[in-house]
């Protein structure tokens, strides 16, 4: 297994900010699935709750839970 870090970059830093800034951070495809599925099912949550330490993709207060899956671009790439 070749490590990312080890290789060098094949783009140039402009380009690698401009593609990093098309990565969303929040309502992804696989968050707004998670998300509608969770609803039909009955449960209610809070998105992003930014007084919870990292900014937790769901939040269930009745259940006193937190979900954090980290659905970014970035762990979805092949």
């Amino acid at each position: 297994m070749i490590r990312a870090w080890l290789l060098p970059d094949i783009v140039s830093a402009e380009q690698r900010s401009r593609m990093m800034s098309g990565i969303r951070g929040k309502d992804t495809k696989p968050e707004m699935v998670l998300r509608r599925g969770l609803h039909a099912l009955g449960f209610r949550f809070r998105l992003h709750d930014r007084k919870l330490p990292g900014t937790p993709d769901l939040v269930f207060p009745k259940y006193h839970a937190v979900n954090c899956p980290g659905f970014t671009g970035e762990r979805f790439v092949q």
